[in-house]
């Protein structure tokens, strides 16, 4: 059967705001992302029967419907009404899990532009959309990547202009914060300031990389958690190596820094490694244009 390989990749939060509850019970968000060139793998095979499966480097991901790539799979051929059809799907994990960097959602998103040309189904760019936001929110995100402002409860995406060349620095420490617990927590306490969403926005308009990075601000890091300093431990070694700034990405536990030199950035993620075994040098992605998402 025919086969396709898709690189899947992993997001940061140039900037995160929550601004209020909606009647539905999920949170209003509004956030800059920006997908960088750290990426999983993701090899699609098209299998007879009506069933969906997944292998992973990683024994501890699930297989079946609970991991989103699969679901993705199932969705794609309900939405363009491909009968008797599964697909064998092989993950190869490089992006951390329980990070804040999609990883899970952004292989679902790889899974709908791989079979998307595997299946010659052709949908649009604003379909495969549709479904990637119904499937999860950063999903929606990570259909085109390249840097955009997120609002609704993440899967609303209005494209921004690309964030300036930079280096970035990734580092994810031993332990994973809880998505559903932290917003939990974070109804609890009265939020001390917001991002300049709108600065950042006018800053990436202007390609000024240090006005982007003095405005960085993720609102998670004000919820009181006992691993806090961890985080900040990581924050202030991104900053001490050359880092024009550094946050937490999502609701964590991976924390970026951006760097307007490579070197810099390369002698940075070589001293964190000698304390975490998570480090990664990624550089910022381009958006993915509509003929990618249905081109062999």
């Amino acid at each position: 059967m025919k086969n396709i390989t898709e690189k899947a990749y992993a997001k940061i939060n140039i900037s995160l705001d929550v601004t209020g509850r909606r009647p539905d019970g999920y949170h209003e968000m509004l956030m800059v992302m920006q997908s960088v060139t750290l990426c999983d793998e993701v090899t699609i095979t098209l299998t007879e029967g009506a069933k969906s499966r997944a292998e992973c480097n990683l024994h501890f991901v699930p297989g079946d419907e609970r991991n989103l790539a699969v679901r993705a799979a199932n969705r794609f051929f309900e939405r363009a009404g491909i009968d008797n059809t599964g697909a064998h799907i092989v993950l190869k994990k490089n992006i951390p899990v329980g990070a804040g960097m999609a990883g899970g959602s952004t292989d679902a998103a790889a899974v709908l532009r791989g079979l998307n040309k595997l299946t010659g189904a052709k949908l649009s760019s604003a379909e495969l959309h549709e479904l990637a936001a119904e499937i999860g929110s950063d999903v929606a995100f990570c259909i085109a990547g390249g840097t955009q402002l997120a609002s609704g409860r993440g899967e609303v995406m209005s494209p921004l202009p690309p964030l300036p060349d930079c280096s970035i620095v990734i580092c994810k420490p031993d332990f994973s914060i809880s998505t559903p617990e932290l917003f939990r927590k974070l109804d609890s306490v009265k939020l001390r300031c917001h991002p300049d969403t709108a600065g950042i926005c006018a800053a990436l308009e202007a390609g000024d990389l240090g006005g982007i990075v003095r405005r960085m601000y993720n609102v998670f890091e004000d919820v009181p958690d006992r691993r806090r300093a961890a985080i900040a431990g990581i924050k202030s070694a991104m900053l001490d190596s050359g880092a024009l700034g550094s946050i937490m990405t999502g609701t964590g536990s991976a924390v970026f820094g951006i760097f307007d030199d490579p070197n810099t950035a390369k002698a940075a993620c070589d001293r964190l490694r000698h304390d975490y075994e998570h480090c990664f040098l990624a550089k910022n992605m381009p958006k993915l244009t509509e003929a990618e998402h249905y081109r062999f």
